[in-house]
């Protein structure tokens, strides 16, 4: 391989001589070779590598940067002849980086494997002289991070994910879930960058460009964009609530990229890395799907049907299987202090291109189906245990209660283009405004002292005094079924109506009832009928693997909803009687019952508890005390 280190030191290898063809050099031969110096080996002659060496483009220069002759570094590589070719035909050192393997091939460099070498050099070239940051990530160790992705990186509108909770609410649950969707976005970046060379390396016939993985990188990257306050609380129970128009984060991320584009000016960045504006429509196609589709037609414009596999890396519309989940399994995993029993790597590296049904699809080795699996029982976890958990769940419902009461006020409204002031549900409108919506929202709320914010403030008190709405009761749908969204009020009405017959003082609004979806990803449906496989004896043949031909353990059905009813008011007699009125109603529709909710000691009961100084003692003379606890633990 050619020694271009993405390291920055002082001192760089000499240039190499020629290389021998792919597979003639031996082993014997490559371990004579001595370290380079930025190993610590001997000293060597000043690099070429340095800039203030490189010979420029006479006169060329993008935003008044420099052009460096990469053509020649390419030569003084070893690869003097594609160098040469490359110049013959008119590639400059301004789109050498966009040189693909096939392009090679077509030129008459050979073999395969000197091909991709040249190819794998011109990489590394580009990313020594424009600058690669490295970065370590607790995940997924240290990233290399592409000059335009850099750009992106350091702009207000992207380091506003610092200030956005990955899970949201479910901090206030575990207190490990700290971590912001800033480092979920760069994980992202990083393994659909992975993803996609590791499919050009093994299927050079596949013409994947250096600009495809790049704007593969920036669609990871550029995700999560749109997220507002708290994550998927903003977008999922807000704004719902605060608009009638059905909003997305996915179509926030699209309008928060093309402001932050330009805004900071970046279509210079993206020409001088290739980036055209066809380029980034395919990224944004990436992050929200087909932008424009008519029926029976190729939906994207981005790329074309040869390339439609890139599609399915960061959100995979198919099936599920992407990077985005990858990154935030494990991230979140990690965090939460939840076993994670998946393993992406393995995924990236089974990873083949095939086609199915007249299309490219990626495709899995077939003896990673029980991976798969894993993969999506512990989305069910996660959401299970953290995500949709009933104490975090009820916190964003509470958060969402405050919102919604101060987004007519005139001291929270949030200036945004040309000073305009904007309602906190009118931001998603205004990109200006809405970049300066972030979490700070919950302490800036907190600690207002405008009187028409009070009630809103005594919520998020109460949030952090713990003194929340409780759940009451959860029980499931029978014989599988499910309760459609829009009959949450009739339920609630129900539950009202059993209150009002036991002559309780609860009111309506005193009850709140929550609909829970639990699945594997799409619905009712098994994701990994959805999934091509291939076997080690027929590579470049896709099948099907049903359920049975795996294993008799697997899951029978793939969806299950959960009912769960909260009580607003916290005294023992009002949450016992919302208990009662709910089991009423779930004994009615034939409900089966769920996990047994923690009961609440009232005020009087906690008295009543004897002090250790009134227990008899323990006949073998141990202390009260421990008499008392060891009682709990007889069998």
């Amino acid at each position: 391989m050619c020694k271009c280190y993405l390291k920055k030191v002082e001192k760089m290898p000499q240039k190499r001589k020629a290389k021998k063809s792919f597979g003639e050099e031996s082993s014997s031969t490559s371990s004579k070779r001595k370290p380079s110096n930025c190993n610590g080996g001997e000293d060597k002659a000043p690099s070429p590598w340095d800039k203030a060496s490189v010979p420029q483009e006479p006169g060329a220069s993008i935003n008044g940067e420099p052009i460096y002759n990469s053509i020649k570094l390419l030569a003084e590589e070893g690869f003097e002849d594609v160098a040469k070719l490359l110049s013959e035909n008119g590639v400059t050192s301004k789109v050498l980086d966009r040189v693909t393997e096939k392009q090679l091939e077509n030129l008459g460099i050979c073999p395969l494997g000197r091909r991709l070498e040249a190819v794998d050099c011109i990489q590394k070239i580009t990313d020594r002289l424009y600058g690669v940051k490295i970065v370590n990530d607790p995940i997924h160790g240290h990233i290399e991070i592409h000059p335009l992705c850099v750009k992106i990186m350091d702009t207000p509108q992207f380091q506003r994910l610092r200030s956005i909770k990955q899970l949201g609410g479910t901090y206030f649950v575990y207190p490990g879930a700290a971590h912001n969707r800033f480092e979920h976005s760069i994980g992202v970046s990083h393994l659909a960058g992975q993803l996609a060379e590791s499919l050009r390396q093994r299927q050079p016939n596949l013409d994947i460009s250096n600009t495809d993985i790049l704007c593969v990188q920036i669609a990871g990257l550029c995700h999560d964009l749109g997220h507002g306050p708290f994550s998927h609380m903003f977008d999922g129970k807000f704004l719902p609530k605060a608009r009638k128009d059905k909003i997305k984060h996915e179509d926030l991320s699209l309008k928060m990229f093309d402001h932050l584009v330009q805004r900071n000016d970046l279509y210079s960045e993206f020409e001088k890395h290739g980036v055209t504006e066809n380029d980034r429509d395919f990224i944004k196609e990436q992050i929200k799907g087909p932008l424009k589709h008519k029926s029976g037609e190729w939906p994207y414009k981005g790329r074309g049907k040869e390339k439609g596999f890139l599609y399915e890396i960061v959100a995979n519309k198919r099936n599920g299987i992407d990077v985005d989940k990858w990154d935030y399994f494990a991230r979140d995993c990690h965090m939460l202090g939840i076993k994670n029993n998946f393993d992406h790597e393995r995924c990236i590296k089974y990873a083949r291109v095939l086609e199915v049904d007249g299309e490219l699809q990626i495709c899995s080795r077939d003896k990673e189906v029980g991976n798969l699996y894993d993969m999506f029982h512990t989305r069910n976890t996660l959401h299970r245990r953290a995500y949709q958990h009933r104490v975090g769940d009820i916190i964003e419902t509470m958060m969402t209660e405050a919102l919604l009461l101060v987004d007519e006020v005139d001291s929270m409204k949030i200036p945004g283009t040309n000073g305009k002031k904007r309602k906190i549900s009118e931001t998603v409108d205004d990109m200006e405004a809405y970049q300066k919506l972030t979490d700070s929202i919950f302490d800036q709320i907190l600690w207002s002292t405008d009187k028409k914010l009070a009630k809103a403030r005594e919520i998020m008190m109460n949030i952090q005094k713990r003194q929340l709405y409780k759940c009451v009761g959860q029980v499931r749908p029978p014989d599988g079924s499910t309760f459609d969204k829009d009959k949450t009020v009739e339920i609630k009405n129900k539950v009202s109506r059993i209150l009002k017959d036991m002559k309780s003082d609860l009111q309506n609004e005193d009850i709140l009832i929550h609909l829970v979806f639990l699945d594997y990803g799409m619905k009712d449906k098994n994701p990994i009928d959805h999934v091509r496989f291939y076997n080690k004896g027929n590579p470049n043949q896709a099948i099907q693997l049903k359920k049975n031909e795996v294993s008799d353990l697997l899951p029978e059905k793939f969806a299950e909803q959960l009912v769960r009813c909260y009580c607003k008011k916290r005294d023992k007699a009002s949450m016992d009687q919302a208990a009662e009125a709910f089991s009423k109603w779930s004994q009615q529709q034939g409900c089966t019952a769920g996990e047994a909710m923690t009961p609440v000691k009232s005020s009087k009961e906690a008295c009543q508890t004897p002090a250790l100084s009134t227990l008899p003692p323990h006949p073998r003379g141990t202390p009260a005390s421990a008499g008392k606890f060891k009682s709990h633990l007889q069998f």
